[in-house]
């Protein structure tokens, strides 16, 4: 990837708020939820239910799909990520930690859930992504870029 489109990645990650993560379910049907995100460069770190279906679904399986969708005016200024990634329900300290950090940065409202009787209720979630399909209908309807990380 060039540093133009890893710019332009990071920007669109940047604005981003919210994203969808889609899971495989055991039944083979996917499963999509929005969850607010914070990121480290290309890395995103996301707060799930410790006991959650989503939880679940990424111990059996790594493998998930999310998007990320920029607010826009109208269809001409539509820009977003579609992301297929690997992640994983983090277990090391400081692995932890430099999560915890990323999102109480961007979400100061995630100290009082860190501190409280329920911090042992949710987990932290590394999601590292392997193939990235840009959207910027600035370039015309319907344009993406397919990257590859």
């Amino acid at each position: 990837m060039d540093k133009e489109m890893q710019e332009f990645i990071l920007k669109l990650l940047e604005r981003g708020k919210d994203l969808t993560i889609a899971t495989i379910r055991p039944d083979g049907y996917p499963q999509a939820t929005t969850v607010s995100y914070a990121n480290d460069g290309m890395t995103i770190y996301i707060g799930i239910g410790k006991n959650s279906q989503k939880a679940k679904n990424i111990q059996a399986c790594s493998k998930v799909s999310l998007t990320i969708n920029n607010d826009y005016e109208d269809w001409d200024h539509i820009q977003g990520l579609s992301i297929g990634a690997d992640a994983e329900i983090l277990q090391n300290e400081n692995d932890v930690r430099r999560a915890g950090e990323c999102l109480m940065k961007r979400f100061p409202q995630v100290a009082q859930w860190a501190n409280d009787e329920h911090s042992h209720d949710f987990v932290l979630l590394r999601i590292r992504p392997k193939v990235i399909s840009v959207l910027d209908y600035q370039k015309g309807f319907g344009h993406t870029d397919l990257v590859t990380v």
